[in-house]
């Protein structure tokens, strides 16, 4: 026995046809996201790659001392703005940011927001660690203190 769905006229598209994003949407997304953000700001981040992956493993959880691999959307790796004069850079690795999809695609599902909302919040909040900000100081930018 098979199930056939209809399809209606005039609809974008089918969504029973759609798949989640993938790891290159999601990269898609960030490039986009990224690129959209106010040139300034953009060039203040540097030379920063962007990674995608899945989920996040174990070292990065215990970094930031968390249990769940969905709790963690974004990470940033490397020598933030306030401590580049104190490293030097001999042997030093390129600064990443790291966006972990299906966290990312779990709050999306759970959230009233747009996909391309939440990935710009995530990168910003990374860039945000990259310029030295703590997690209470980003939280006191966005609510406006």
């Amino acid at each position: 026995m098979s199930i056939r769905v209809p399809r209606v006229p005039g609809t974008a598209f089918a969504w029973s046809e759609r798949l989640a994003p993938g790891l290159d949407d999601l990269a898609a997304l960030a490039a986009e996201a990224f690129a959209a953000l106010p040139e300034d700001f953009r060039r203040l981040a540097g030379d920063i790659t962007f990674r995608v992956d899945e989920f996040p493993d174990a070292e990065a959880l215990e970094a930031v001392g968390l249990e769940s691999e969905f709790d963690l959307l974004g990470l940033f790796v490397g020598v933030g703005m306030a401590h580049d004069a104190a490293v030097l850079p001999t042997g030093r690795m390129p600064n990443h940011i790291w966006l972990y999809r299906r966290p990312i695609l779990d709050y999306w599902a759970e959230h009233e927001e747009t996909l391309g909302a939440i990935v710009t919040h995530v990168l910003v909040h990374e860039i945000g660690h990259h310029f030295g900000l703590s997690d209470d100081d980003m939280e006191a930018i966005e609510a406006g203190d």
